[in-house]
């Protein structure tokens, strides 16, 4: 775990913006819903009361805006979340990349148009530190939602018994060794049901052993990017992403469930691995039972996905990527400022050899003076 940013964050930016610079030529620019999957995960949670029954949790993750992910595109995502009808948004983390300041406007702008009946809540990950916790924070605060960071939401509803509540808590980066179980259990109500946002799914190991959550909603991995057909994970794993890389998993009694993502980070190419949309829907074993038929008695595993039309990239998507003209282009741009550069240093050059003899001069001077001295 580590505090510090990565090796070569400036390196990486210059790489993001190089990356901006040819997007148009490499991936199409109009927003394309199709290439999106849209999960929905039924998620059945003890002592949850009937009043929350069906309530609807959309969340998104790992944005990555500016890199591969522009405006547009974000844009086109919330108008989906939007037609939801989302009782609660939940962002899980890496808003972007290596360059904040290109895209701060965008980022704000498009996440105030997230419509919600209660409330959109927030952790951040580890680029977002990178880029600056309390630029990104601003950022969420001013599109009105609330970073529940290491902190606890409560969502209260009248009921039949009275006021009832779901907490919803978050932790930050695990990578970047932010995150305070501790401090979160302290301000945690000892009654109501509860679900955790950790942006790193791995967290799930220590969610699970405090025995208070029912649910965990992570990112971080991006599905590796590459999702072996078949199986439904993933042999590109991360740090804090290699337990739980994709999809949902049972951990003692709390489940953890980690999505896709939006965005990639360095390379575009996602091979059966979509960006995804993902819509929790919380379901009270009261109501469960009252209903009776055999698809609820098995919700937890009820996991429904509208999938992306472009599970693997098409022959014109690669030839794009591994385009010969850009290519060519790329390396004549550099080829063209050869000679600038070299037209610079060998003025350098030249200013420092003109310099030559009276630095020797100086250092004669010195040299005669001290031995006039001893």
């Amino acid at each position: 775990m580590s505090n510090e940013k990565p090796f070569g964050l400036t390196a990486r930016q210059k790489i993001q913006k190089g990356m901006t610079i040819t997007r148009e030529k490499i991936i199409p620019m109009e927003f394309d819903e199709s290439r999106y999957d849209i999960v929905e995960v039924n998620v059945e949670i003890k002592d949850l009361d009937p009043v929350f029954h069906d309530y609807k949790i959309v969340n998104l993750s790992d944005l990555h805006l500016g890199q591969w992910l522009t405006a547009e595109y974000l844009e086109g995502v919330i108008d989906i979340v939007n037609r939801q009808g989302p009782d609660m948004v939940a962002l899980t983390g890496d808003y972007v990349s290596y360059v904040l300041d290109d895209v701060a406007e965008d980022l704000e702008r498009c996440l105030s148009m997230i419509e919600v009946k209660d409330a959109s809540l927030a952790v951040l990950g580890n680029h977002d530190h990178w880029n600056g916790a309390e630029e990104i924070r601003k950022i969420l605060k001013n599109a009105g939602i609330m970073d529940v960071s290491n902190d606890v939401y409560s969502i209260s509803k009248d009921a039949e018994k009275g006021v009832v509540n779901l907490h919803i808590a978050g932790v930050d980066s695990m990578k970047l060794n932010k995150e305070d179980i501790d401090a979160v259990m302290l301000k945690i109500p000892e009654q109501g049901p509860a679900i955790m946002l950790a942006h790193e799914p791995d967290f799930a190991d220590i969610a699970a052993t405090t025995g208070r959550f029912a649910l965990q909603i992570s990112g971080h991995s991006h599905g590796g990017q590459f999702i072996i057909p078949g199986l439904n994970t993933t042999i590109l794993r991360s740090d804090y992403s290699r337990k739980y890389p994709v999809g949902e998993y049972q951990v003692g009694d709390m489940v953890q469930y980690t999505s896709k993502g939006l965005g990639t980070n360095v390379f575009w190419l996602r091979i059966n691995c979509a960006p995804e949309i993902t819509i929790f829907r919380l379901k009270s074993p009261e109501v469960e039972e009252k209903i009776g038929n055999e698809e609820s008695k098995n919700v937890n595993q009820t996991l429904s996905v509208i999938h992306s039309k472009k599970i693997f990239p098409t022959r014109d998507d690669v030839d794009n990527f591994l385009n010969i003209d850009d290519i060519s282009d790329f390396i004549e741009s550099k080829r063209k400022r050869i000679p600038v550069y070299m037209e610079n240093k060998t003025d350098n050059i030249k200013e420092n050899i003109n310099e030559i003899p009276k630095i020797i001069e100086n250092k004669t001077e010195e040299i005669k003076n001290n031995l006039k001295f001893n």
